[in-house]
């Protein structure tokens, strides 16, 4: 069980079958990633460039014509005084327009707009500076007018209160 000595010419076959071995993974590898590269950019072509505008087209119409259409109703320019702690006064201006979402509405709202402003008024006047401070102050305002003015307007519904302008001062 000795053994065998290696003559020079096997080392030498032994080294080039080595070197072919790692060439041929190399080129293997390389050619892999060369059409992985090929396939993606296709895809990515096929589904940037490929087909026709016109399903697209049609698609969008179909949003358009799913979506509701919205009114608006602007209620008049509002200056209040807030609540405040020392006797020093302070005050807000505040645009406001409702959103619905239908013609009747608008109808319901207009003669209830003496109720609606009424609504406004008396929640904005126990209100201090403070409150309205920030994002969260101001989102949690619009919340409270919303349903204020749902209230106000029922059987009507208002979808939304968009601040138009707000001014504390």
């Amino acid at each position: 069980m000795a053994k065998k000595p290696q003559t020079e010419g096997s080392e030498d076959e032994a080294g080039e079958g080595e070197a072919g071995g790692s060439k041929k993974k190399k080129l293997i590898i390389i050619g892999g990633a060369a059409a992985a590269v090929l396939l993606i950019g296709g895809g990515a072509a096929f589904f940037l460039l490929g087909g026709s505008k016109e399903p697209a087209a049609e698609a969008v119409m179909a949003v358009q014509e799913e979506q509701p259409h919205a009114y608006y109703f602007d209620l008049p320019v509002m200056i209040l005084n807030l609540s405040t702690a020392d006797e020093r006064p302070t005050f807000v201006k505040l645009e406001v327009a409702l959103e619905v979402s239908d013609q009747k509405m608008l109808d319901v709202i207009k003669p209830n707009l003496p109720r609606v402003l009424d609504a406004f008024q008396t929640y904005m006047r126990e209100l201090r500076a403070s409150d309205l401070q920030g994002s969260a102050g101001l989102y949690r305002l619009k919340e409270e007018l919303q349903r204020r003015v749902n209230i106000a307007v029922y059987p009507a519904r208002v979808d939304d209160v968009l601040f138009k302008n707000v001014i504390v001062q």
